[in-house]
């Protein structure tokens, strides 16, 4: 298992603590840091920063949204992105949200898998060089009866392949991450029910004829972004995660298409997501975060002591998480910094780290 660092969003009071996690994780050995983008920063224009500030770490999105660029245009800013750190960029993508989608971007949220499946199609095709001329259901290049061209990306990426990450929580959406990614981007993931989602990743995989057939997911990267706290008492550490956990469950979607409410209900907490929903959805933000299950928190997080936090990292490599990406929270740089250098230190001495 290897280290990531997800600093979630830019622009949020914390720009130069991020570079400085950035910094320090690149010299102690995490594999790659994690950018993200909703309706504020983007990802590209961070990881160039954080790529001109580092040396060796993988710079990944997560994620590009797939209704905010062409898939041209994105295959044009990974390729860049790639050229600019000599190799180091990693491609996660995603569907966004119904409510982000057509609210800022103008895009209809239909079709999610078919679009995706598409898309994807392209990025790969631009990212090997062809001459992109594509005739799908939602995507047509060159438009037909015009002056367009079918055209060849004029620069190279660094490498022949360039690994492309899903971020997916339905089963049908890892189905497809496991059949045309390299990678599955993760969110409240939970090793004690990771089974039906890591099978689910499998029937992909097994369409496409990738891994083998005794382990579908062999040369897969399982990537789940995992908030850590270390904090002697877990009530205390779960706390600051609450407003974050409240937001996802109750207020990302509307009551009829919340993913991370309908993860939660095939979790088992399906009491405690409803009540949380309810009370986001009527503006009571502090009650519906009080509302969180405890349990929901532990089991997607890892917080509490050291030693606590040391012997639940077993249960992500048991489960097949082969980069444990950490969100290092804290109340300040210097706390944020102890949590990075603390999960490097608790992977090497568990013998679980690559």
């Amino acid at each position: 298992m290897k280290l990531g660092l997800n600093l979630g969003y830019w622009g949020m009071g914390n720009d130069a603590d991020n570079i400085a996690l950035a910094q320090e994780a690149d010299r102690i050995g995490y594999a790659v840091v994690w950018a993200a983008e909703a309706y504020g920063s983007d990802t590209a224009t961070v990881l160039s920063w954080v790529g001109a500030l580092t040396d060796n770490i993988d710079l990944g999105s997560a994620v590009m949204q797939i209704p905010a660029r062409t898939p041209a245009m994105t295959a044009m800013t990974a390729a860049t992105l790639d050229t600019l750190s000599g190799g180091r960029f990693r491609l996660g993508l995603g569907v966004s949200g119904p409510q982000v989608s057509e609210g800022w971007h103008g895009v209809k949220f239909d079709a999610p898998l078919g679009r995706t499946r598409e898309y994807v199609d392209i990025v790969k095709m631009a990212l090997r060089r062809e001459t992109v001329a594509y005739q799908g259901k939602h995507w047509t290049l060159p438009l037909p009866d015009g002056p367009g061209k079918a055209l060849r990306m004029t620069i190279h990426p660094v490498r022949e392949h360039l690994p492309i990450y899903l971020a997916a929580v339905g089963p049908k959406n890892l189905e497809l991450a496991g059949e045309i990614a390299d990678g599955w981007l993760a969110v409240f993931y939970s090793p004690e029910y990771s089974g039906d989602l890591l099978a689910s990743l499998r029937v992909g995989r097994a369409r496409a004829d990738r891994g083998t057939e005794q382990d579908r997911l062999a040369g897969f990267d399982i990537v789940p972004t995992v908030p850590v706290i270390l904090n002697d008492e877990v009530q205390a550490a779960a706390a600051p995660l609450r407003a974050q956990a409240a937001l996802y469950l109750g207020g990302m979607g509307s009551r009829e298409k919340n993913f991370y409410n309908a993860l939660a209900v095939r979790m088992g907490f399906e009491e405690g997501a409803a009540k949380v929903q309810d009370l986001f959805l009527a503006k009571k933000h502090r009650e519906a975060a009080a509302a969180v299950p405890l349990e929901f928190i532990d089991q997607t997080s890892l917080i509490g002591p050291r030693g606590r936090v040391k012997e639940r990292l077993s249960r992500y490599a048991a489960s097949g998480v082969t980069t444990l990406t950490i969100a290092a929270e804290g109340a300040s740089l210097d706390e944020r910094l102890h949590v990075v250098r603390t999960m490097a230190e608790l992977l090497g001495e568990s013998g679980l780290g690559d």
